[in-house]
């Protein structure tokens, strides 16, 4: 049960910080948390980005989602610390604001 406890309440924690920072996170309701992005090669050169910033978050593009409706998929841990969570929400932010995103 603690562990239960500690994903949703990191999927939570990244789910508000996320809207608060301007992204579009759709309607998930699961720990799996999309940042929705209307173009497939933003959201390759997206996840690239985070990766050599040390955030592994994986690009899903046509034909695994419709046209126009490409996302990066975020899915927290319970074994991710706060400070785990910050950093790839600093990531993200810097990036989103690079590109255009937010």
């Amino acid at each position: 049960n603690s562990l239960v406890k500690k994903l949703w309440d990191n999927a939570n924690y990244l789910k508000a910080e996320f809207k608060k920072a301007g992204f579009d996170i759709g309607s998930s309701e699961s720990p799996i948390t999309p940042i929705m992005l209307p173009d497939e090669k933003q959201a390759i050169e997206f996840s690239a980005r985070l990766f050599e910033k040390d955030v592994f978050a994986t690009p899903i593009v046509f034909p695994m989602v419709a046209k126009g409706k490409a996302r990066i998929r975020v899915i927290p841990s319970a074994s991710h610390s706060k400070a785990d969570l910050d950093l790839g929400l600093l990531a993200f932010q810097k990036i989103g604001k690079s590109l255009k995103v937010i």
